[in-house]
């Protein structure tokens, strides 16, 4: 497990590290992402919590829909990971808050439904209408 990624927000305040290649990483379209980030749509890495840990500061968590919590820098409030309460074991990161985004590189898009008309990505990644359950558009 030689690869590692690390990061952190805006004031330095929380930092993080996470051992091992990501399980995936994906573009969201959806609302609650666009508007936590504050951004046309979210880049997230997705790792295994064992292999993840907080190596200064402490986020704060809140529960942000019935399905999932976020957690933020509560000196900056920059948005830093997204977790499903039915998938304890890993943990997403933005990828805005790593120290070397060019290294993880996003294999798909989800909630394409919600995409913002005028936002164009000729990425040829695979696009799904809600997750990958949901069929691709």
């Amino acid at each position: 497990m030689s690869e590692s990624h690390e990061g952190g927000c805006l004031c330095g305040a929380v930092r993080w590290r996470a051992m091992g290649a990501p399980k995936n990483v994906n573009h969201c379209h959806c609302e609650m992402c666009r508007r936590a980030g504050g951004s046309a749509f979210a880049t997230w890495a997705t790792f295994a919590v064992a292999n993840f840990s907080h190596t200064q500061g402490t986020p704060t968590w809140r529960q942000s829909s019935a399905i999932a919590r976020r957690a933020f820098c509560p000196t900056c409030g920059t948005a830093l990971h997204w977790q499903h309460l039915q998938h304890p074991d890993t943990i997403d990161v933005t990828i805005g808050t790593v120290d070397h985004p060019e290294k993880l590189l996003p294999k798909e898009h989800l909630w394409a439904k919600g995409q913002i008309s005028w936002l164009h990505m000729d990425d040829n990644l695979p696009r799904y209408r809600l997750d990958r359950r949901s069929g691709r558009l």
